[in-house]
């Protein structure tokens, strides 16, 4: 058998990658790079900026062509830090020989011994994962979550009033609205997006065990502390000052705990639709041209829950993972990390296709009020929990002399079918008072769901 042409091994970067590419940018080994260069350059302006050692601040030129080297970061620089690496076999190493090499080109061979200075590859790697971290997140993730949160109230707004059978168990209960139910997931992921977006994205920049020990050699009267920390907050990032010689990573713990958290809530969301739609109350619409069954023509199959479940499963586990191994570095260091953190791309691109497909899936569902409308009907019984509860209310009241409504109510609904008639013969025979009998008699199923309509707004005013 012939071997392939060179394949992807994840399908990530084959069957899905139009759906999570935008992360690519960020979280890949190229994106990575691309950031180790820019921490190099903005440490070496950061540094001629104060005209340390003898140096003069660049001028104007001078820093648009450095800056130019991790803004028009390309195919060539992916290529030449390949090549570099296989001699180094240090991923930062060759960083610096990048941007060594590009100041000879740029004539700024005079600073060249600043690139990478007093910095272990931490320094230069933990700021360079918070920025790519941090803006995967805040530039594709968390803009595909709220698109979903968003898809959720509209559809709560839109069926705010469509009453449907709760299924607490599995079995007929108390009922609500679509809406309101639609409205629960919207809340709690809204929750947890604002907690992704307040959250830290912190790096170190101290050192070989986090004491800025080399700086303080190589120039004693510097706060050096103060500078980094100006450094660091410069990118628009967050400054970890008590480290070892990693950044401890507890940012990223909690980052990844809270995107696992939110994708708990998809997954929960995503079996719940994909339920509403095996009981009919939605109906899938048609898309042109595909296929549900390869032998049952009839089949629309609720692809698109089912792909995120599976792929919320993975990414919780990857990001489950993450958080269980980068919370622990062996003293000073360890590499534990470095293989760990390579992965990050994979868990949220895990995670993006998720969102992807339950944008998709959302849109592709209609509600069948019908549906709701005769499961309602089937089960009066539910209405048993209404007046045992306007019983009490009369005896509290001295308006009946009932010992036990929740055994009597108990003994007609438990196991049994109860149509409206036979509801109302029971309550016209109660011992209460009249006005109490008429909001009984006037009760419906679709007419008791209290006030989920409104709990709705709870999202939409927001």
């Amino acid at each position: 058998m012939s071997s392939l042409p060179d394949q992807p091994l994840s399908p990530l970067d084959g069957r899905y990658r139009a759906a999570v590419a935008p992360l690519s940018d960020f979280l890949s080994e190229a994106g990575l790079n691309r950031a180790r260069v820019e921490v190099e350059v903005e440490w070496l302006i950061a540094l001629t900026d104060r005209s340390l050692f003898g140096t003069s601040p660049l001028d104007d030129d001078d820093k648009a062509g450095l800056r130019a080297l991790y803004r028009d970061f390309g195919a060539d620089e992916i290529a030449w830090l390949g090549e570099k690496e296989r001699v180094t076999r240090h991923d930062v190493k060759a960083v610096e020989y990048l941007v060594r090499d590009r100041l000879e080109r740029l004539g700024l061979a005079g600073i060249a011994e600043l690139t990478h200075f007093a910095c272990t590859s931490e320094d230069i790697n933990s700021t360079a994962y918070a920025l790519t971290v941090q803006r995967a997140v805040t530039q594709v993730w968390l803009p595909k979550l709220r698109t979903v949160i968003a898809t959720l109230e509209t559809l709560a707004v839109e069926h705010r009033d469509a009453a449907m059978l709760s299924r607490t168990h599995g079995q007929p209960a108390t009922p609500s609205t679509m809406g309101k139910e639609l409205a629960v997931f919207a809340w709690r992921l809204q929750r947890v997006a604002d907690q992704i977006e307040g959250g830290d994205f912190l790096a170190k920049f101290s050192g070989a065990t986090g004491t800025w020990s080399a700086h303080l050699a190589a120039q004693p009267d510097v706060d050096w502390p103060e500078l980094s920390r100006s450094f660091i907050e410069g990118l628009d990032i967050g400054f970890n000052v008590l480290t070892t010689q990693i950044e401890s990573h507890d940012w990223q713990v909690e980052l990844y705990d809270r995107v696992r958290h939110a994708g708990g809530i998809l997954h929960n969301l995503a079996t719940d639709v994909w339920t509403y739609i095996s009981l009919g109350f939605f109906a899938q619409i048609p898309v042109a041209g595909a296929t549900g069954s390869s032998t049952m023509p009839h089949k629309i199959n609720p692809i698109r829950f089912e792909n995120a479940e599976a792929n919320l499963e993975i990414a919780g586990g990857l990001f489950g993972t993450l958080a269980q191994t980068l919370v622990t570095s062996r003293m000073q260091r360890d590499l534990t990390d470095s293989t760990t953190q390579r992965n990050i791309g994979v868990a949220f691109g895990h995670s993006l296709l998720a969102l992807d497909n339950l944008e998709r899936g959302l849109g592709e569902i209609s509600l069948s009020q019908h549906v709701l409308d005769a499961d309602l009907d089937a089960n009066w019984e539910v209405l048993a929990e209404a007046i045992q509860t306007v019983v009490r209310a009369e005896i509290t009241a001295g308006r009946s002399q009932i010992s036990d409504p929740y055994a009597l109510l108990k003994e007609l609904t438990r196991g049994r079918r109860v149509g409206a008639a036979e509801l109302a013969e029971f309550v016209r025979g109660l011992d209460i008072g009249d006005d109490a009998k008429e909001r009984l008699i006037a009760l419906t199923p679709g007419g008791y769901t209290g006030l989920a309509s409104s709990l709705v707004d709870v999202v939409a005013s927001r």
